[in-house]
């Protein structure tokens, strides 16, 4: 069974993720392990910055 809490990341913190694996080469693993998220997480936003248009 999952945990009933759910960690909730702001924006600003997804945004920052995001742009730290463009901006360092590694892989979405690496960066969310140094960040202490889950990689699936991380990959979610990662692929939904990247098909959403720009506003």
């Amino acid at each position: 069974m999952g945990s009933k809490y759910t960690k909730r990341y702001t924006e600003e913190f997804k945004r920052d993720a995001i742009a730290l694996v463009d901006s360092s080469g590694r892989t979405v693993t690496a960066v969310a392990r140094e960040l202490g998220i889950s990689s699936e997480s991380l990959r979610g936003w990662y692929r939904r910055a990247k098909t959403s248009p720009v506003s």
